[in-house]
């Protein structure tokens, strides 16, 4: 199954849809296209054209591996961030546990590549897709599916809409990171409530405690380490309690693309409880990394001699207006670049196939279709460069491209990833 999903890719035809794409390709498929190994530069391509490094993302993909078996750490990588199955399935081939989802149609794209575990970290109260969820265990014994519960309201609704099912829903309760944070159960009082309304609840069952250390009030290491330890500590006062009795395992889950170092040093301090503890990291930026708001936030930084991740996302955008000496624009905007946290940042400019730092050169705002550059005396540009742009914020870059372009060092494309928002 998985297999042939992933073969449909490929045999999806190439046309108007996809950005950035050779025109005279229009006829192929995505793997007739991926077979001729164009090159981004001199194969037709058409800019803007955002595309990954293959180098790259090999590496971070190793990386993260890497940290989790080094530390014990089960993995399950969040799928939002690329919504891209092929990287779903390289991720799994990498060992990763399963893969973290957010809202339900993610889950169906998941299912309809074959994703076997799937680690929801939201609570589910949509009665549809809660009974679509049921009907996908009881077709497939083989399919693992975790979520939040963070309210007794909320596990009443799920409880309801579940009624009939033949294998209970699996459900987590969700810590909150403090006070204002996001989603959660506030205090280990209320967390109690939930964990008994799931108790009495005939659709469910209880198997762990979860939450998200990148919403903890003013992050900082003792912050975030102290939030981390509560969590453990609920995971170990609900089995004293015996609310995880009859459990293979207890999932004990954290762990955003911020504060993985964190979650690494307290996970390893969990004792040890009636059942085997799967450790679960969710971290996802990590596959493409950036140029911005997570290569100063990576936990890299702090850790170096733990590895390192490399940002894989180029935006090649063309300048077309030269109209001063001080400003430039190029024909990407706010439809292909993220720019949410922080705007591009000019990396090279390529003329006449040669490739030279973007000295000189900021993007200063971003239109619909258009970036903005502020140019000093040292810049060296003229209309028709090609401009190599780094992005900040993988998730919102990825969801701007349907079909990107995977290119080697040298520009040959190799593969290309299809996203699905």
């Amino acid at each position: 199954m998985v297999l042939d999903a992933l073969a449909r890719l490929a045999e999806e035809r190439v046309g108007h849809r996809f950005k950035g794409l050779p025109p005279d390709a229009a006829d192929l498929t995505v793997g007739e296209l991926a077979a001729q190994r164009r090159n981004l530069f001199t194969g037709g391509f058409t800019t803007p054209v955002l595309a990954l490094s293959a180098e790259r993302l090999e590496h971070n993909l190793a990386a993260l591996e890497t940290f989790a078996e080094r530390h014990g750490l089960a993995f399950a990588p969040h799928g939002k961030t690329s919504m891209a199955p092929q990287l779903f399935h390289r991720q799994i081939e990498r060992g990763a546990w399963g893969i973290t989802l957010a809202v339900p149609h993610q889950v169906r794209v998941a299912r309809e590549f074959g994703v076997e575990r799937v680690f929801l970290a939201n609570e589910l109260v949509d009665a549809a897709a809660l009974r679509w969820i049921a009907a996908e265990q009881d077709a497939d014994p083989a399919f693992r599916f975790v979520c939040y519960v963070d309210s007794v309201r909320g596990v009443e609704l799920m409880d309801a809409a579940l009624e009939g099912a033949s294998r209970p829903v699996d459900v987590v309760v969700e810590l909150a990171a403090g006070e204002g944070a996001r989603t959660g159960v506030r205090t280990e009082a209320e967390c109690a409530a939930v964990a008994d309304a799931v108790a009495g609840a005939r659709a469910l069952r209880l198997v762990g405690v979860a939450g998200y250390e990148g919403e903890v009030p003013q992050a900082d290491p003792e912050r975030v380490r102290t939030w981390l330890r509560r969590l453990v500590a609920l995971a170990v006062d609900f089995d004293k309690a015996g609310r995880f009795t009859g459990l293979d395992e207890i999932v004990v889950s954290a762990g955003g693309s911020a504060w993985f170092d964190a979650v690494a040093d307290v996970f390893a301090e969990v004792p040890e409880l009636s059942a085997p503890v799967l450790k679960l990291l969710r971290s996802g930026a990590y596959v493409s990394h950036d140029d911005g708001h997570y290569e100063r936030l990576t936990p890299f930084n702090r850790v170096p001699g733990e590895g390192g991740l490399e940002p894989a996302f180029r935006l090649w955008t063309q300048v077309v207006s030269r109209p001063s000496a001080e400003q430039a624009f190029t024909n990407a905007g706010k439809r292909d670049a993220a720019y949410d946290l922080d705007l591009p940042v000019a990396r090279v400019v390529r003329r006449d196939g040669v490739e030279r730092p973007a000295t000189g050169i900021e993007v200063t705002g971003l239109s619909d279709q258009h970036a903005w550059l502020r140019t000093s005396s040292e810049a060296d540009l003229e209309v028709g460069d090609w401009v190599g742009l780094g992005l900040s914020h993988p998730c919102t870059s990825f969801d701007k491209w349907l079909l990107i372009p995977v290119a080697e060092a040298d520009g040959t494309v190799v593969d290309y990833i299809r996203t699905f928002f």
